[in-house]
C-alpha cells in the first residue's frame, strides 16, 4: 500500500518536473530566435546578422540558421515543417535526429524568413536523471520506513496476542495464577486487562465455592457429633470377651459397624475441610496487599469506561503504599463491585472519586459519586437484598472483605451530592488506637455500638 502511494504521488511529480525542464530548455531556444529575429527586423545588413547568429549560438550545440539567406550552417529541418511554420505564422516545434528545432517565422521585406534553432535531446532532459534518482530514492526511503515501522507495530501487536493466548491456555489447563501486562494497540491492552479481571473473577469464584464447601462440611459436624454422641450411648460393641448369642453378638458388631462408619465420615469431613480452606488460600494468593496499587490498577480499567461515558474522575492518595491484610484478588473484586455500582446506577457523565488514607490505626477507601445516592443504607448492606432488580450482592462483597479485615462499610451522604461508600480495613503495620468520638476509630465504634448507620432520603436505591 505505502509504495502505491509513493508511486501515485512520485510519478507525477518526475513527470511534472521533466516536462518543466524541457520547457525552460524550449524557452532558451525562443530567447535565442529572438536575437536572430530583433536583427532581421533592424536590418539586412549581413554583417549585422552574423553577429547576431554568433551571439545566439554562443554556448550552444549549433548557431541558428536562417532558412531563405545565405547565412551559413547546416539546416536541419525538413522542408515540410519549415511550409508548416511559414503557413502557421507562429513558432513551430519539430522532431529532428539528436533533438528537436524550434521553427519561427519573421517576415521581413515582403517576404517570410524562418529561424530554426536546434535543441539537443540533452538539454531538453537536462537534471531530470538527478532528479528522477532522488524520487526513486525517496520512495525507497518511504517503502523501507514504512515496512520497518509496521513490522515494529505488527511484532507488538503479535507479540501481545500471543501472550494472551498464552495466558488464556494456561488458564484453560486450571492455572488461575496466570496474569499479563496489558500492551500493544489499546484494543489488546483493552482484552488484556479484560483478562486479568476475568481471571480474578475466577480466582474469587473457585475461593468462594470452596469456601462454601467448607461451610457445608462445618454443617455436617453438627448432626455427625449428635450421631457420634448416640452411637457412644449404646452398648459395647466389644466381643472379644463372653460369650454371647449370635443376635447379641450380631447386635454388637452392628453397634461396632456404625460407631466406625461415623468415626470415617467425620475424617473425611475434616479433610474435605482442610483441603478446601487450603486451596483457598493457596488460590487467593498472599493474605496482604498493596491497597494503593489495587486502586491505580483498577482505576486503569474503569478510567479507559469513564472516558467513554464522559465522567470526570480522580484518585486520591493512591501514591503511596498502604498496605492491607486483605488479599489482592478480594479487595480488588470488592472495588470493582462498587465502582460497578457507580457505573451501573448513576446516569452517564456522574462524577466519581476514589481515595485512599490511613488514619487512627484503619485505612479507609472512599468512594463517592455525584448520582442520585442511595435511599437505604442498611438495606443496601444486606445480601441480596436490591430494589433494581439485581442480586444485591454488590455492597455484600465489601462488607465480606472489610470484615475479614476487622473493619466495616458505611454509607453516607458524599461531598459531592451523591452516595459515598468507605471500606476501613485493619492496618497491620499501625494497630487501632483507643476509641475516640472523632476520627475513623471513633465512627467504626459508634457504628458498631448503634447497629445502625446515618439515613438519608435520595431517590434510588442501589
Amino acid at each position: 500500500m505505502t509504495t502505491i502511494v509513493a508511486l501515485a504521488f512520485l510519478i507525477p511529480l518526475g513527470t511534472a518536473l521533466q516536462r518543466d525542464a524541457r520547457q525552460e530548455a524550449l524557452a532558451d531556444a525562443a530567447r535565442r530566435s529572438a536575437i536572430v529575429r530583433g536583427a532581421l527586423t533592424v536590418g539586412s545588413d549581413p554583417a549585422a546578422l552574423g553577429r547576431a547568429i554568433e551571439i545566439a549560438g554562443a554556448n550552444a550545440p549549433a548557431p541558428p540558421f536562417v532558412h531563405g539567406l545565405s547565412t551559413g550552417g547546416t539546416p536541419r529541418a525538413a522542408a515540410a515543417d519549415v511550409d508548416r511554420a511559414v503557413q502557421n505564422g507562429s513558432p513551430v516545434v519539430a522532431d529532428v535526429p539528436g533533438g528537436v528545432v524550434r521553427l519561427e517565422p519573421v517576415p521581413v521585406a515582403g517576404r517570410v524568413l524562418v529561424v530554426e534553432v536546434f535543441v539537443t535531446k540533452a538539454a531538453l532532459t537536462a537534471g531530470t536523471r538527478g532528479t528522477w534518482l532522488i524520487l526513486i530514492l525517496i520512495a525507497l526511503g518511504l517503502v523501507i520506513a514504512s515496512v520497518i515501522v509496521v513490522d515494529r507495530l505488527a511484532a507488538r501487536a503479535v507479540a501481545s496476542a500471543r501472550e494472551l493466548v498464552r495466558a488464556a491456555l494456561a488458564v484453560g489447563d486450571g492455572d488461575l495464577g496466570v496474569r499479563i501486562q496489558p500492551s500493544g494497540p489499546r484494543e489488546l491492552a483493552e482484552a488484556g486487562y479484560a483478562f486479568n479481571r476475568m481471571a480474578d473473577q475466577l480466582v474469587a469464584l473457585r475461593a468462594d465455592e470452596r469456601e462454601l464447601v467448607a461451610d457445608l462440611s462445618h454443617r455436617l459436624r453438627t448432626p455427625l457429633t449428635v450421631l457420634r454422641l448416640d452411637a457412644d450411648a449404646l452398648d459395647s460393641d466389644d466381643t472379644s470377651v463372653g460369650s454371647f448369642s449370635a443376635a447379641e453378638l450380631d447386635r454388637r458388631r452392628t453397634i461396632r459397624r456404625i460407631r466406625q462408619a461415623i468415626a470415617t465420615l467425620e475424617g473425611e469431613v475434616d479433610v474435605l475441610i482442610n483441603t478446601t480452606r487450603k486451596a483457598v488460600t493457596q488460590e487467593t494468593g498472599p493474605a496482604s496487599c498493596d491497597a494503593s496499587e489495587v486502586v491505580r490498577d483498577r482505576m486503569v480499567f474503569w478510567s479507559a469506561l469513564a472516558g467513554d461515558q464522559g465522567r470526570a474522575h480522580r484518585v486520591i492518595g493512591a501514591h503511596t503504599r498502604i498496605p492491607v491484610p486483605v488479599p489482592r484478588a478480594e479487595l480488588a473484586a470488592a472495588l470493582d463491585a462498587v465502582l460497578g455500582n457507580v457505573f451501573r446506577y448513576t446516569p452517564q457523565g456522574t462524577e466519581f472519586e476514589v481515595a485512599v488514607s490511613r488514619r487512627d490505626g484503619y485505612v479507609a477507601i472512599r468512594i463517592d459519586d455525584a448520582g442520585p445516592g442511595i435511599a437505604d443504607p442498611d438495606r443496601a448492606l444486606r445480601r441480596g437484598a436490591s430494589d433494581q432488580g439485581s442480586t444485591g450482592l454488590g455492597l455484600d462483597i465489601a462488607r465480606r472483605v472489610a470484615q475479614q479485615a476487622n473493619g466495616s462499610v458505611s454509607i453516607d451522604r458524599a461531598r459531592l451530592g451523591g452516595a459515598s461508600v468507605v471500606m476501613l480495613l485493619a492496618d497491620p503495620e499501625a494497630p487501632p488506637r483507643q476509641v475516640s468520638r472523632f476520627g475513623l476509630v471513633g465512627r467504626l465504634a459508634r457504628e458498631r455500638e448503634s447497629g445502625s448507620r446515618r439515613r438519608w432520603t435520595r431517590r434510588s436505591n442501589r
